[in-house]
């Protein structure tokens, strides 16, 4: 009775290996990987030390050294402060492009920001980074109405002459 189990169940095992080696070989192949290429001027920008409320502008140019067209798929920040626009047509093989970014200024402080960039090219997607710091606007001092501040601290007073 052993014999009868164990040879149903090693009869049963080469039967299941067989049919899973049969369901591997049916796979299609993979579909050949797009030959578009991306090749950016830069991939890191450093505004240095930028004004609070100042113009948090910046562009990556890039070349497409692939040999289909380059479909941008998806330009995305890190966060809300900082918002990409990407081509929507396509770059043609040799033809360059521009991925426009702009950070929030009003926010005080160091910069380190990135943006994901989704592409049908060779690499998929890449990262880019924008980094410096926002220094803070000086607040201006108030004066009371009548002038200049006294030179002994208090405010100014009108006399009745």
């Amino acid at each position: 009775m052993k014999k009868i189990i164990i040879s149903l169940g090693l009869m049963s095992f080469v039967a299941l290996n067989g049919m899973a080696q049969e369901v591997k070989a049916a796979t299609p192949a993979a579909a050949p990987a797009s030959t578009a290429d991306i090749k950016f001027e830069k991939m890191v920008h450093d505004y240095g030390t930028i004004k609070q409320g100042g113009d948090g502008g910046c562009e990556f140019k890039f070349t497409n050294t692939g040999k289909e067209p380059l479909i941008i798929s998806n330009c995305q920040g890190s966060c809300g402060c900082t918002v990409p626009s990407c081509p929507k047509e396509p770059i043609l093989p040799g033809k360059t492009g521009v991925i426009k970014v702009h950070y929030d200024t009003k926010r005080v402080g160091p910069i380190a920001k990135t943006v994901m960039v989704q592409s049908n090219a060779i690499v998929g997607s890449q990262t880019l980074q924008i980094k410096g710091t926002v220094e803070a606007t000086p607040a201006e001092e108030q004066f009371p109405m009548g002038g200049a501040p006294s030179k002994t601290g208090a405010p100014a007073e009108k006399g009745n002459n």
